[in-house]
């Protein structure tokens, strides 16, 4: 998960009604998280030959004021995955933004050391894209307050429909110990994949990077917002 500051302006137009970009001490984020899924279910119904898949999406948060309180989301600028069913599955189902490429991923020891190295790549055309990070020390629960809070405690999506409506739908899921990376790398082509908009901010090192071991996530089915 490599996080990087943004001006807010280049992220307003995409953020859905009735929502608001959240920040973190007046900054605002994207990230590029690569993360692997595994016994995948819709319903509690697997895919079949889809159980397990990487993705690699770019993100930004938000807030929504719902009855008394701010609820804390996500909204996924694109989600790159491998699988034709997968991607479909999700653009009709929430109408994310996601497309197909060849991935690959690998997770493995440095040397034998207790470096952890974990990798993902993905294609377009005929570049390869690599996004890397590699931890060390022990993984601990986010500080209250710390950017590592806000960065992975968001448990709402949010996503534009296409009759400009807004869809939030909840994601549960323990608050993830966080290991951060000494060492990363970041190869991709910005322009192509996300957008011209992107570049600057992509381009510049990230304010902080991390590797989460992960849970199990719940995501539950999603309803219009009122705006």
């Amino acid at each position: 998960m490599l996080n990087f500051e943004i001006a807010g302006e280049v992220l307003e137009p995409l953020a859905p009604p009735g929502t608001v970009i959240d920040t973190y001490k007046g900054k605002a984020y994207v990230s590029v998280v690569g993360f692997l899924f595994q016994d995948a279910r819709i319903k509690g119904v697997p895919i079949p030959f889809h159980r397990n898949f990487e993705e690699v999406n770019l993100r930004f948060y938000v807030r929504r004021f719902s009855g008394d309180e701010w609820r804390r989301g996500v909204v996924f600028i694109k989600e790159i995955v491998s699988s034709v069913a997968v991607a479909t599955t999700a653009r009709v189902a929430y109408n994310e933004n996601y497309v197909v490429m060849e991935m690959g991923h690998r997770v493995e020891r440095v040397h034998a050391s207790e470096k952890l190295s974990i990798a993902y790549r993905w294609r377009l055309r005929e570049k390869w894209n690599h996004l890397q990070a590699i931890a060390e020390g022990e993984a601990l629960s986010p500080a209250s307050g710390s950017i590592e809070e806000f960065l992975t405690d968001h448990h709402w999506g949010y996503t534009r429909q296409r009759d400009e409506s807004c869809i939030e739908y909840h994601v549960e899921h323990p608050l993830w110990p966080v290991q951060r990376a000494t060492e990363y790398v970041f190869d991709c082509d910005v322009a192509a994949i996300y957008g011209e908009q992107f570049v600057t901010a992509l381009s510049a090192p990230p304010t902080s990077a991390f590797v989460i071991e992960g849970s199990a996530v719940t995501v539950y089915a999603g309803r219009t917002c009122s705006v």
